[in-house]
């Protein structure tokens, strides 16, 4: 009697993490945008679990939803349905004021533009989200320029953005993110504004703060950049498509 075909293996997807490892789950997450009578469905019923101590990188096309997740799972910007929970913390059921917070305490950002304030110093910069969520002044400044010494700026403390090369602002903005030792790093395109050396020495440092157990999101186009993550998420029309261990 001849046997029954096998169904086609179904495609591989990281194993579910144990609840104390999960730094962030979404579940069934949708975005909208809407223009008149016009909607755009930018995140469709998206889930996504992400391990304490997870280096993932997110991929796909201009306008697959890449910087719309990110910005959605972090709660910088509103869902029309599902649930985001950063550390057991429901995000989206918090009022504004609530996300805000907690944003400020338990995540780090990273961008392509640096948006670092003109007429203040590496350190100053470095010190004033520490400052806004209540750190003394001392403190503050250990913080900063222990920071700045860990991503090769301790002897650039002093000098504004206008005095700093777009990979030296790009450390200061790194050193921004972990001076208040967040749960989670999110980076969207960080390296995008940069030359192949200087985002190479960017990928780098980021590397190391994965290496010393930070995690860290990274939104990308770039291949090599996508391929230096331990888990790769593949993007298309707002949906995951593809999501596995790198084996770039």
């Amino acid at each position: 009697m001849s046997s029954a075909a096998k169904p086609a293996a179904a495609p591989a997807h990281p194993a579910p993490a144990p609840a104390v490892d999960r730094i962030l789950v979404a579940t069934g997450v949708r975005k909208v945008y809407r223009t008149g009578a016009v909607e755009v469905e930018a995140l469709r019923g998206l889930d996504l679990t992400v391990r304490r101590g997870e280096f993932v990188a997110v991929m796909g096309a201009s306008g697959s939803g890449k910087t719309t997740l990110l910005n959605c799972l972090s709660g910088l910007d509103d869902i029309d349905a599902g649930t985001v929970l950063v550390e057991d913390d429901d995000l989206h059921a918090m009022s504004d004021a609530k996300r805000t917070a907690h944003r400020a305490r338990r995540m780090g950002f990273i961008f392509q533009a640096f948006n670092l304030i003109p007429v203040l110093s590496a350190a100053e910069n470095v010190e004033l989200p520490l400052l806004l969520n209540g750190i003394g002044a001392k403190e503050s400044r250990r913080r900063a320029e222990a920071v700045l010494d860990r991503v090769g700026l301790g002897h650039r403390i002093d000098h504004r953005p206008n005095e700093l090369s777009g990979g030296e602002q790009q450390r200061v903005t790194v050193a921004r993110a972990i001076a208040i030792e967040p749960a989670l790093i999110w980076a969207d395109e960080p390296t995008g504004n940069l030359d192949t050396t200087t985002a190479e020495r960017v990928l780098d440092l980021l590397r190391e703060l994965h290496a010393d157990g930070l995690t860290l999101v990274l939104v990308t186009h770039d291949p090599a950049i996508g391929g230096s993550a331990e888990r790769l998420i593949v993007m298309q029309d707002g949906a995951i498509v593809d999501d596995a261990p790198n084996r770039a």
